[in-house]
Formats: C-alpha cells, sequence, structure tokens
C-alpha cells in the first residue's frame, strides 16, 4: 500500500501542475489580447476570473498580484511575437535578405492582428513609457530587445559584405522601425491597410540604398 501511494503521489502532483499550466495559458492567451485593445491597465484577477469561468482565487494562486498578471502578460506576447516575427526570419541565411524577411514578418504580424489591437508592444509602451515601476522596466527592456534584434541582423548583413562599408547600423534600424510603426499605427488608428504597403516600399528602398548590391532586397508583395 506505501509503494502504492508514493507512486500515485507525484501523479497526482503532476497532473495539478499539468491543469495549473494549462490555466495559466488559458489566462494569458486572454490577457493579451485585452491589454492590446483596453492597455495593461484593464487586467485585473478579478475580471479574468469571471470572464473565463474561473475562481478568482485559483487566478490569484497563479500570479499572486494585478502587477504579476501584467508582467506575465507582458511575457507571454514577447513569446508569441518571437514565434510571429522572429522564428520565420531565422529561415533566411544571414544577410539582408534575413533582415527584410525580419521586417515583412512584422509587417505581416501587425496586419494579421495576432493581437486584435495591433502591435502590442507599441500600444504598450505608449500606456507606461513616462511611468515608473517594473511594468515599465519590462517593456523597456522588451523594446531594447527588439531594436537589438533588428541591429545585430543588420550587423550580419555588414559582416558579409551586403550593406555598404559605411552604413550606420544604429540609425538604419532607427530608420527601418519607425517604418513599421508607423505603419502600425496608421492601420489600428484609421483603417488603412495601405500604410502596410507603404511601409515595405519605404523598407525596401532603404535597404537598397544601403546595399552593395540593391538585387540582393526582394520586393514586398
Amino acid at each position: 500500500m506505501r509503494a502504492e501511494h508514493e507512486a500515485t503521489a507525484p501523479s497526482r502532483l503532476d497532473g495539478r501542475v499539468e491543469r495549473g499550466n494549462q490555466t495559466r495559458r488559458l489566462v494569458l492567451r486572454r490577457t493579451v489580447d485585452i491589454a492590446s485593445v483596453e492597455g495593461l491597465d484593464a487586467l485585473s484577477l478579478g475580471r479574468i476570473a469571471t470572464e473565463l469561468g474561473l475562481s478568482k482565487s485559483g487566478v490569484f494562486a497563479l500570479f499572486g498580484s494585478k502587477e504579476e498578471l501584467q508582467l506575465a502578460t507582458i511575457r507571454a506576447a514577447g513569446r508569441i511575437v518571437l514565434d510571429a516575427v522572429v522564428e520565420p526570419a531565422e529561415q533566411e541565411p544571414p544577410g539582408i535578405g534575413r533582415v527584410w524577411r525580419l521586417c515583412a514578418a512584422w509587417l505581416d504580424y501587425s496586419e494579421r492582428r495576432v493581437f486584435p489591437g495591433g502591435c502590442f508592444f507599441y500600444g504598450a509602451i505608449a500606456e507606461y513609457d513616462a511611468r515608473e515601476g517594473a511594468v515599465h522596466d519590462a517593456l523597456a527592456d522588451a523594446d531594447r530587445g527588439w531594436t537589438a534584434q533588428v541591429e545585430h541582423r543588420l550587423g550580419e548583413a555588414l559582416d558579409a559584405g551586403q550593406l555598404r562599408a559605411d552604413t550606420d547600423v544604429g540609425q538604419l534600424a532607427f530608420e527601418l522601425i519607425a517604418f513599421m510603426e508607423t505603419a502600425n499605427v496608421r492601420a489600428v488608428l484609421h483603417g488603412a491597410p495601405d500604410a502596410y504597403r507603404r511601409a515595405g516600399s519605404a523598407i525596401t528602398a532603404r535597404l537598397r540604398g544601403a546595399a552593395t548590391d540593391s538585387s540582393l532586397v526582394p520586393q514586398l508583395p
């Protein structure tokens, strides 16, 4: 009997852990959508519990506080962006084609409304940019990480000899990100889908202008 008890106890524990993980994923899939439209301040443990038919105590046990729910939502959104934007670009070899694919994947991510409010981080950063605290710091880290991602891919293209030797990688990354973010805000605010085409044309032209061989840069559809 004792051996049987010892064998089943871990199984029960594993089952509770898995159910907790499933609930956590369910909650975060909902919170990223809410926050992308209404902002991170719209999140609350009670609201999420009510909307998803969960106990408030159960949601509290998973996250502990509104701030932790917000931070977990930011992390979850980051993983979604990684899958939608960064991973597709990894299919291209290092160089200017990978930079182009990264930008194209970002425009597609925003246009497809992976988050219903457009780019999750654009809205969240606008909400928290002038504040202080852990949520602000998490968003600032995410923003720095995205800029570093674009700069790194441009650096690869420079090292491969596909960008002119005098290219200012930081400046070029700033411009490409500005094109992408402008497309996002115009499309969301004005319902103007042509903003993505305009941004794609601008990105293509800018990369071709910086490339040692303009034919290395594909044309966006």
